[in-house]
């Protein structure tokens, strides 16, 4: 477990950030500016905070109450930045052997269980200059978890892939969030990436931690659209694969005891899936609608109503357990009558759905 409380101020810049972070990957979110990278610097070790504790299980990385400021080289955490910073003259076994070599600690994942957890088996001979961006990436986070961490941070690592690099590395991440066995700190800017790889979600605004806590929570929340960006605001539903549709090439997803068709998703009956639905692809129906084009109309309840200064409203609607989001104008909101407790339909075109990562 990572517990951080700090409160770092550099220029005219001033970060306080206080969140903990368990095993598996938790997404730090923010705008360019938020403190994102210095967060993770002062993790690090790389940059000091004027007051707080940083404590990742019993051992304390920093305290400035006890003067305890760990050096880089004793936290054990590793980084993993946008660029790849791989040695050029150097095959991708020597690369990763010399992870192994600078972590200078026993234990930890063998040299196999890396490089098959990451694919990168076929690369072991290359130089650097023959891979992918995404394959150089795969390699950097191979030679950090190597160094035998205790934390990894990944700061914006897929920034300056393009879409098909990003689609390639991605299940990776995935297998890595689940199967590493350690805290993961996850920094992004893109929401995508964030909800195919997160369970926990810390977002940052002008330097403060805005929200913290369970991924769904978080983003259900609609008093954080300003912080979160219009075009990002949303939900996140987990379904489950309950079968495909191959004329169409559409794939039909449980979501509790309803069903939502979307493009076809190349996974097994019964698999997880967690999808994001952008709040302004959801309208809302009091009567469930007839001979329409849009594919999944889901009963639900209105649980919450925000009212913003502009033309938009947010409307928080409960199906079971889960919570969609809505944006509408004002106007549709009065004249619909929505208020909290009125049942009503979810539209949402199939198309519209995406898998996080960006993938339909």
């Amino acid at each position: 477990m990572l517990d951080v409380f700090i409160d770092l101020s550099r220029g005219e810049f001033a970060l306080q950030a206080s969140f903990r972070a368990g095993v598996g990957a938790t997404a730090i979110f923010g705008r360019s500016g938020a403190g994102k990278s210095t967060l993770v610097a002062a993790i690090a070790g790389l940059v000091r905070p004027n007051a707080g504790r940083i404590a990742l299980g019993d051992r304390v990385l920093f305290d400035s109450a006890h003067g305890i400021d760990l050096p880089v080289r004793r936290r054990r955490v590793a980084v993993v930045f946008q660029e790849s910073r791989l040695f050029p003259h150097l095959s991708v076994r020597r690369n990763l052997l010399y992870g192994r070599w600078a972590g200078r600690r026993s234990g930890g994942s063998s040299f196999d269980d890396v490089v098959g957890l990451l694919g990168i088996e076929a690369l072991l001979d290359r130089k650097p200059g023959r891979l992918s961006g995404g394959e150089a990436q795969r390699v950097a986070i191979g030679r950090a978890l190597l160094s035998g961490p205790e934390l990894l941070m990944m700061d914006e690592p897929l920034s300056h892939l393009d879409g098909a690099r990003r689609a390639e590395i991605l299940p990776f991440l995935e297998r890595l969030a689940t199967e590493s066995g350690i805290p993961i700190l996850y920094v992004s800017h893109a929401m995508d990436e964030v909800i195919r790889l997160a369970d926990q979600l810390v977002i940052l605004d002008k330097g403060m931690v805005a929200a913290a806590g369970p991924l769904e929570d978080v983003l259900n929340r609609i008093d954080l659209g300003a912080i979160s960006g219009l075009a990002e605001a949303g939900s996140v539903l987990m379904t489950e694969v309950a079968g495909q549709v191959t004329d169409y090439a559409l794939t039909r997803l449980a979501l509790g005891e309803q069903e939502l068709l979307v493009p076809e998703i190349a996974a097994a009956t019964g698999e997880r899936i967690r999808l994001r639905v952008l709040a302004d692809d959801v309208a809302i129906a009091l009567e469930r609608p007839k001979a329409l084009s849009i594919r999944n109309v889901l009963a639900a309840e209105v649980t919450e109503v925000a009212h913003g200064t502009g033309a938009h409203a947010d409307v928080l609607l409960a199906i079971g357990p889960q919570r969609l989001r809505s944006r509408l104008t004002r106007q549709s909101v009065a004249e619909l009558g929505l208020v909290a407790g009125k049942p009503v339909f979810a539209l949402i075109k199939s198309v519209a759905i995406r898998r996080g990562g960006g993938e339909s």
